[in-house]
């Protein structure tokens, strides 16, 4: 059986992306943990998200090829949108990955909720909240 975060990353895969630069938390671990056994995407761990968006923009600007980024929740998104906006002003490729609640946890305001979609909608030319696994890679895609 197939998770979400490999059907995620194959889809990755099958569009040349090769790296993912990340600032994971713990939500994101099945990604992390997939990550581990790609075969064709080198993960690349960074201690602030700013230097995961700056690291992916430079990397796609230089090699022409999609980048990747994987951070958590809303506030890594916002820590960092400023390489995000120039990525898209420069046109680089890439694909950012923001994890989010459980949506049965969301319900619960936990201190880190926020709109995600609304923070990343002006840095990014397509936005979608996948709202199933089964659904990831086809989203993805």
């Amino acid at each position: 059986m197939t998770t979400g975060a490999e059907s995620l990353l194959a889809t990755l895969e099958a569009n040349d992306v090769d790296a993912c630069f990340a600032n994971p938390g713990t939500l994101e671990m099945h990604f992390v943990s997939a990550l581990d056994r790609a075969d064709r995407i080198r993960g690349v761990l960074a201690l602030f998200e700013g230097v995961v968006a700056g690291a992916a923009d430079g990397y796609g600007r230089m090699t022409g090829n999609p980048a990747a980024t994987l951070l958590h929740l809303g506030p890594g998104l916002a820590n960092g949108l400023s390489n995000m906006h120039n990525a898209l002003r420069s046109q680089s490729p890439i694909v950012n990955v923001i994890g989010d609640h459980a949506t049965y946890h969301r319900d619960l305001d936990a201190p880190l909720t926020s709109d995600i979609e609304g923070a990343a909608r002006p840095f990014s030319h397509w936005v979608r909240t996948t709202p199933t696994a089964n659904s990831l890679g086809q989203d993805t895609a």
